[in-house]
């Protein structure tokens, strides 16, 4: 069974992340035996897989303030893939050294993700409670906030055909299985 490629699967920022991923893959196993291997191997596939979850997360929602939320944690898990791979390279546990092949991948993708989130709309934002994005210090700050929101826009993000007819996702869903 084929699934239709999703919208964000063609954006050149997530076919970057998926060569970051099969890099990931190939470095992992080609570790040494090491009390160390099974660690970083999980370090270095779950932030390769964070990151890719991470751009469908943003894609799926218009907010720039979860987008931007959802930005941070990709350079964050692309920083932690990186150390990943260099400890590896450090102590010793590479059959080759990746850090430059790494190093070549992680700015390949900087370079998408930094145009992908340059397309981010900032005006289509809601204040996020936090204050990180938004200084609701003034009382004509905060009005202005509130007109920020667009809710018909919001809405209008929401496609009925994606939920599907009856899908409530009770109980019921399970015994048709």
């Amino acid at each position: 069974m084929s699934r239709s490629l999703r919208k964000y699967e063609s954006l050149p920022v997530y076919q970057k992340s998926q060569e970051l991923f099969d890099l990931v893959d190939i470095i992992s196993e080609a570790l040494k035996e090491d009390d160390m291997k099974e660690s970083l191997q999980v370090q270095m596939c779950s932030n390769a897989a964070l990151i890719q979850a991470k751009i469908a997360g943003a894609e799926g929602g218009g907010l720039y303030s979860l987008r931007m939320q959802n930005a941070v944690l990709i350079k964050l898990a692309v920083q932690d893939m990186f150390n990943a791979v260099s400890f590896a390279s450090m102590v010793k546990i590479n059959e080759e050294d990746y850090v430059q092949l790494m190093r070549d991948k992680v700015e390949e993708f900087r370079v998408e993700f930094v145009a992908w989130i340059r397309g981010f709309d900032k005006t289509y934002d809601i204040p996020d409670n936090w204050a990180i994005r938004f200084d609701t210090s003034t009382p004509e700050q905060e009005k202005m906030e509130e007109l920020m929101f667009d809710e018909d826009r919001f809405f209008d993000d929401f496609d009925e055909d994606d939920f599907g007819e009856g899908d409530d996702g009770g109980e019921d869903d399970l015994d048709d299985k």
